[in-house]
């Protein structure tokens, strides 16, 4: 029995494979084998593109949303090493919302498509396209391994037109598993080197497979599953080992009738080898996601939470549902979460029957290949290895995966199963027969395939397509319900989207972010008492809050956002702000680690003028997530409300570091500089308004205020194109249409401040000091006596205590000599402002006119006849403040989406709130002008006593 052992090892670790005999291949045999013309590279290009030119139309949809639009890792001021910190979708890994998906490779892919097109959709699907034209190509090289050349073709064509890739080729996403199967497939190959002459080790092939697999693994986890492949190939097909000799050969060392032997040793140091490296590569794996699994709820994948037996029939049947799709791909789908494969809970279910004749035809297979030498033996085994292995880490049956199917992660598997097809197709094509039967059965599979390829590819133009289309084959998946709603959301088109996310909580009833996708829609047509109803339901649904209990395991941290939601619709009536605050509250019970809870408490806390509060509030956020620009922001607008400016800069600084393009941070940061009055500071606050509107060019606020630094820098020009750049995009723009005729009238330019007046009277007829400024153009530039009598006269119909506006009335009186009524309103007028000594002189002097009138009748005005003008000068002064628009900014967060990711800031915007401000210069000028005024009042005195 010993003797004849031996003599089969040598049989099968000694020369090249004969024609149906069970002989090793030999590395360069394999390297033979593995050559691609360049007729057959030509040939999948082609079949490639016909099949997928129409993909380059399509946008960014379903999970695309997540990983591209609103990934901030792709923005080149992201730092390179937040691909290697945060998930697949941006999310830090250290996060317990975080998907534990790291695929830094593949997201550095879609950092170079944004770096060159930014979000143009084409190049992203023209790249993934490129790349499933190279893993064809790849993939023909190691079919030529187990197959002919024609068999590997037929296997190669079969792949690139399989209508099951369409999600891995159209969809942006899948890239992942497209970059990893070229490394995958690289790995394997370079494997196949690792023998060489005499059976001795090659190590440098080696080591290339073990970077490759590391590569492969960067890209998408399932890379990993290279490795043992590669140690199936070493045993079974380098080696030409069976199972019954591999037995045979256990049983004589154990019972002490044989050693092993030299070539079985090289064997089993080249598999140590790779599985101390496959073992390195998962524990830096468990390293990176801090050995924690990903949160998923039962909506997607209800079979993980269920008991035993359902789950482990349901996922046993998945199998059969995977292969068939492979088989049969008729029917695709964009998701299979939810209710989409109902739970098999009974032994007696039919489904059963599938998923037993499932196994047996696997395990025929599986045992034909093992037990019996030959090249067809061994090309379904490695074809069984390329559909199973692959397929282990999304099969549910050692961990939880967040889906039911996915037709995405059949990429890989799919290769296994077309090399089987194709050496079936050898062995009917082998037939004289048959063999023309083969050959049109082989063209209108390749046929109908490029053509439900071509047709599904449309699928994916628009998220609302690509979910009807879901619809057509699956109406008990809520979550298609909810992603047509919205998709009809996002056109603005509520009444439509409000009637499917009402159906998705019919199929489902116990979907917490259908309610919640309710209730918002209700928002959105302002139902509020509907929102709110459909809001408490989904709160209804939450686990019970239970005091030291933690929930972080079981609920999903998107379900939580019906706190919050719930809490930003009912905090707009001022009577239920503790209301608020409580609900607030309860999500941080509920996830101690609750951002979003905590940023949305603050800004609450703010409107409940609680700053300090507020203040705690975004600390306590800022522990958690020290790199989040938005939290830092938040941080310096509580300091503005405490009265801190020096703080609030230091925290706009602090966001400012982190995201250099922080639109709010730019913009009142420059407005804090502006507005401390400092002249050093002015320039960098004119950089950071220059950056703002290069970021924000249609918003007038920014143009407005570079106007305003202008004009503390005494650049008239400069202010006024600014303030006209302001003004064209906002033609109703208060404080610029003021401060441009302002600026005007203060550089002699009255007449041309006249009709800027008009435009601001025309927008706001009640502007107090708009008023002022044209009365006194007109009394003083037009002369215009009626004129300016009507702008102060409408000044008192607003507001009768108007000091400014009754004493130049009083100043129109004396203009019309009527200086009785003069001598009445100035005392009326010293009446509401008793300490202001220029009016009690202007009625010295008016007093002193009637007292000579009453002497001589003939007596005239003094030369100037508007001199009284000269006295109220200061009056004027006063008015010619500079008027800085602010913008008032309060921090929400946008969780009104059922699953929504990351709250962002926003902002709200008082445009008509004016700060008076003046600087060191301008006072000084107003002094001047005063002490001037003064001198004219004494000469006008003298005159009048003169007289």
């Amino acid at each position: 029995m010993c003797s004849a052992w031996r003599q089969a090892t040598v049989r099968f670790v000694g020369g090249g494979a004969g024609a149906g005999g069970g002989g090793a291949v030999s590395s360069a045999a394999a390297g033979k084998m593995a050559d691609v013309s360049l007729k057959e590279a030509a040939l999948i290009v082609g079949v490639v593109a016909a099949c997928y030119w129409n993909s380059l139309f399509c946008g960014f949809v379903f999970d695309d949303v997540s990983a591209i639009l609103d990934n901030k890792d792709l923005h080149p001021s992201t730092p390179l090493k937040n691909l290697f910190q945060n998930d697949f979708w941006g999310t830090p890994m250290s996060e317990e919302r975080s998907h534990k998906s790291y695929r830094p490779l593949t997201v550095l892919t879609f950092r170079l498509n944004y770096l060159f097109s930014e979000l143009n959709a084409v190049s992203y699907h023209f790249l993934n396209l490129v790349f499933h034209v190279v893993v064809c190509v790849v993939f023909l090289k190691v079919c030529k391994v187990f197959l002919d050349n024609k068999s590997s073709m037929v296997a190669s064509l079969l792949f690139a037109v399989h209508p099951i890739h369409t999600e891995a080729v159209t969809g942006v996403v899948g890239r992942a598993e497209l970059l990893s199967s070229i490394f995958f497939l690289a790995a394997f190959l370079s494997y196949t080197k690792s023998k060489g002459p005499d059976n001795t080790i090659v190590w440098t092939p080696i080591a290339v497979t073990v970077f490759l697999v590391a590569v492969a693994t960067l890209c998408k986890e399932q890379g990993i599953t290279v490795v043992g492949i590669c140690c199936v190939y070493e045993v079974f097909i380098a080696q030409g080992y069976t199972l019954p000799v591999l037995l045979d050969t256990a049983v004589q060392i154990l019972r002490g009738k044989g050693s092993i032997p030299f070539s079985m040793l090289q064997t089993l140091l080249k598999l140590i080898v790779l599985m101390f490296s496959t073992l390195l590569l998962v524990v830096v794996r468990v390293q990176v996601i801090q050995s924690q699994l990903p949160v998923f709820t039962r909506f997607d994948n209800p079979a993980a939470v269920s008991p035993s037996p359902a789950r482990q029939l349901t996922f046993n049947y998945l199998l059969p549902v995977n292969a068939w799709l492979l088989l049969n791909p008729s029917e695709l789908c964009c998701d299979w979460t939810m209710g989409t494969i109902p739970l098999v809970e009974s032994l007696l279910d039919v489904r059963n029957v599938a998923t037993l004749t499932f196994f047996c035809f696997l395990g025929s297979l599986l045992v034909f290949s093992l037990r019996y030498p030959g090249d067809s033996s061994k090309t379904v085994l490695m074809a069984l290895c390329l559909m199973v292995l692959p397929f282990i880490p999304a099969s549910n049956l050692f961990f939880p995966v967040g889906f039911v199917v996915a037709e995405r992660v059949l990429y890989v598997p799919s290769m296994g199963f077309c090399i089987l097809v194709a050496h079936g197709w050898k062995k009917l094509s082998n037939k004289s027969v048959l063999r023309k039967i083969s050959w049109v059965c082989l063209a209108a599979v390749l046929f109908t395939h490029a053509l439900k390829t071509l047709h599904r590819n449309w699928d994916w133009e628009s998220e609302y397509t690509l979910f009807m289309s879901a619809l057509k084959v699956n109406k008990n998946n809520a979550k298609l319900w909810n992603n047509v709603g919205h998709a009809l959301e996002n056109e603005k088109n509520f009444e439509r989207a409000l009637q499917f996310f009402i159906q998705a909580t019919q199929v489902q009833p116990d979907d917490i972010g259908a309610h919640m996708n309710v209730g918002r829609t209700y928002k959105n047509l302002n139902k509020t008492k509907e929102a709110e109803e459909s809001y408490m339901i989904a709160k209804s649904l939450m686990p019970q809050i239970i005091p030291g209990k933690k929930y972080a395991a079981r609920v999903a941290p998107n379900h939580l956002n019906v706190y919050i939601n719930l809490a930003n619709l009912i905090r707009a009536n001022e009577s239920r702000l503790e209301e608020a605050d409580q609900l607030y509250r309860q999500a941080i019970s509920m996830r101690p680690d609750f951002k979003q809870a905590y940023i949305s408490r603050g800004e609450l806390l703010l409107k409940m003028n609680k700053p300090l509060k507020a203040k705690e509030a975004y600390l306590k956020a800022l522990e958690l997530d020290r790199t989040n620009a938005d939290l830092w922001y938040n941080l310096a607008i509580v300091y503005i409300e405490l009265k801190d400016p020096t703080e609030a800069l230091k925290n706009f600084n602090r966001a400012l570091e982190l995201n250099p393009t922080h639109k709010l941070a730019l913009f009142n940061s420059a407005l804090l500089m502006q507005e401390s009055g400092e002249a050093r500071l002015r320039p960098e606050a004119k950089q950071r308004l220059l950056h703002y509107v290069k970021e924000e060019p249609q918003d007038a606020n920014g143009y407005f205020n570079l106007g305003m630094l202008a004009m503390d820098d005494k650049k008239d020009t400069e202010a006024e194109a600014w303030m006209k750049k302001a003004i064209s995009l906002q033609p109703n723009f208060r404080s610029a249409l003021f401060n441009l005729a302002l600026l005007y009238s203060q550089t002699a330019k009255e007449l041309m401040a006249l009709p800027i007046l008009e435009d601001l009277l025309r927008y706001y007829p009640d502007h107090t000091k708009g008023l002022i400024l044209k009365g006194d153009i007109l009394m003083n530039q037009k002369k215009d006596i009626v004129g300016a009598k009507m702008c102060f006269e409408k000044i008192l119909e607003l507001d009768p205590n108007n000091v400014q506006g009754k004493h130049n009335l009083c100043v129109v009186y004396f203009e019309e000599r009527d200086l009785i009524k003069a001598e009445k309103c100035l005392i009326e007028t010293l009446a509401l402002a008793p300490h202001e000594e220029y009016i009690q002189r202007h009625l010295n002097i008016v007093r002193s006119k009637i007292a000579s009138l009453s002497t001589t009748e003939q007596s005239s005005f003094p030369p100037g006849g508007t001199a009284a003008a000269g006295g109220k000068k200061k009056s004027f002064q006063n008015l010619k403040e500079v008027k800085n628009e602010q913008k008032t900014t309060q921090t929400t967060i946008d969780n009104n989406k059922g699953h929504s990711k990351n709250g962002k800031v926003t902002e709200k915007n008082s445009m008509d709130k004016e700060i008076p401000r003046r600087s060191t210069q301008e006072i000084k000028d107003i002094e001047k002008k005063r002490v001037a005024a003064l001198k004219r009042l004494e000469e006008i005195e003298r005159i009048l006593n003169g007289e």
